[in-house]
């Protein structure tokens, strides 16, 4: 469907007061035009109909008029610069931005999460931008009576159910 199609449709969701199907609508835009601006624009006013200003200044990041609260909120959420890499959903070169200011925010977090991880970071591979998944410890704590009566309590619990379950089967056999 072309785009003018799709964001008539928008409009008229948003005139019936559809908002969450608005709301899909457009998300699927940005995901089909990532250097429009405009349609992360709309998407932002639609965030704010649902009072989101984390998701508004997600999408309004690029922009030179972008809201100073709704940007601190984008920043908090998605607190580190690959995980705004992420949510910012860009691909391609800074440059198809259009504008000078989304080129130099786009280059800004990019630079950022680069430094960050320690090597180079491209739009186009979230794998590069992806963080490093943190290692698992146990715990270095001494075994508690409870935590072994908890233990003993669901090996107690899955051999009363097989038990159960097995004469059940052997039933139908009689």
């Amino acid at each position: 469907m072309p785009l003018s199609n799709t964001l008539a449709r928008v409009d008229a969701d948003l005139a019936a007061g559809r908002v969450p199907m608005a709301r899909r609508r457009l998300c699927g835009l940005v995901s089909s035009f990532p250097h429009d601006l405009a349609l992360r624009r709309r998407l932002a006013e639609v965030y704010r109909l649902y009072g989101d200003a984390a998701e508004a200044g997600r999408w309004m990041y690029l922009e030179e008029d972008r809201e100073a609260d709704e940007t601190a909120a984008f920043e908090e959420r998605y607190g580190s610069p690959g995980r705004r890499m992420k949510a910012l959903a860009w691909r391609g070169p800074e440059t198809l931005a259009g504008a000078a200011v989304a080129e130099e925010r786009l280059v800004a977090v990019r630079t950022a999460c680069a430094e960050e991880l320690g090597h180079p970071v491209d739009w186009d591979d979230p794998a590069s931008y992806e963080e490093p998944a943190e290692e698992y410890e146990a715990p270095d704590e001494p075994w508690t009576v409870g935590g072994v009566l908890a233990g003993v309590g669901c090996g107690v619990g899955v051999i009363a159910f097989v038990s159960v379950w097995v004469l059940g089967i052997m039933s139908l056999f009689d």
